[in-house]
């Protein structure tokens, strides 16, 4: 069991010809997920040879993959300005899952392909400018690498795409149910507060780790949604408490002004929610360690 991807997804890769999604189309066949297709409407007829002998074809469209291959996860991989174009029309063919890995999507073409999906129903969105998501062991969704941890009971979200794998790696001799990375712009699909409540309600998750980051309030709400709503042991880290006022840091929605959106003002909210946070991701990792040894013995 794990939440949203499973062993059983079905992925097609918009983008998979390009030199992106060619790479991690192939770390993810690598990693053991089911690719099934890709799609581009220039290539679409033609095959992909992959290693180890597998080919993959390639789809004119999203509607034409899921008919053909009976697809139920998408991870595009399309240059930012097309990237709303291609998240419609995922979300027109009723795809499931989207996966949007790209980076320096504009807010507003978020914001608007997000309405769409919430205004349509059906698809789910994560990203964009996101890791994707693994159940290690099962599936791939995106760009995570599938050698830093094995399957487990921890379950783990994420702002930070480097941050998911150091917490991966720190805590691989106990594994993970799934990981997921959400994305760090001002406007994204799934939240914090959707993959807690998906991890509370999976029974093989025993323990959650959130990281966040500083700017908006996504963290300060995900702790009132803790305080009310999850009952299984959660740690967490804030990035960015050195971070200067009023500079965006590394992700679009880092940032900080006046006491809103710091890293110590997020901190004490989700520490009042019963949250451990640690000052680091070692010391968030140790907390982790500490809850899980204690269950086991």
């Amino acid at each position: 069991m794990a939440i949203f991807l499973t062993a059983d997804s079905k992925v097609i890769v918009q983008g998979m010809t390009g030199s992106e999604g060619m790479k991690h189309t192939q770390r993810m066949l690598r990693s053991g997920t089911a690719v099934v297709g890709g799609v581009n409407p220039r290539k679409a007829g033609t095959d992909v040879e992959f290693e180890g002998g597998v080919s993959v074809p390639v789809f004119g469209t999203v509607a034409e993959a899921m008919e053909r291959t009976g697809a139920d996860v998408s991870v595009a991989f399309v240059p930012a300005a097309f990237t709303k174009a291609a998240a419609v029309e995922a979300i027109d063919a009723g795809i499931p899952l989207l996966v949007v890995i790209t980076e320096g999507v504009a807010v507003k073409d978020t914001a608007e392909f997000y309405n769409y999906a919430a205004e349509k129903g059906g698809t789910r969105i994560i990203g964009p400018n996101c890791p994707g998501l693994i159940s290690p062991g099962a599936a791939n969704a995106g760009i995570i690498p599938a050698d830093i941890s094995g399957p487990g009971r921890i379950g783990l979200v994420s702002k930070s795409g480097t941050l998911t794998y150091q917490m991966m790696y720190e805590l691989r001799d106990f594994g993970f149910s799934s990981a997921v990375g959400i994305g760090g712009d001002p406007v994204i699909g799934t939240t914090h507060i959707d993959c807690l409540e998906a991890f509370e309600n999976d029974p093989d998750t025993d323990a959650i780790v959130m990281i966040g980051e500083i700017g908006g309030d996504a963290e300060e709400r995900a702790a009132a949604y803790i305080k009310e709503h999850v009952t299984k042991p959660v740690v967490g880290y804030v990035a960015g408490f050195t971070a200067p006022e009023g500079k965006t840091m590394g992700h679009a929605g880092a940032i900080v002004s006046g006491s809103s959106g710091t890293a110590q003002a997020k901190k004490e909210a989700l520490e009042a929610a019963g949250v451990k946070v640690g000052k680091t991701p070692s010391e968030t990792a140790q907390l982790m360690r500490e809850i899980m040894e204690s269950r086991s013995s």
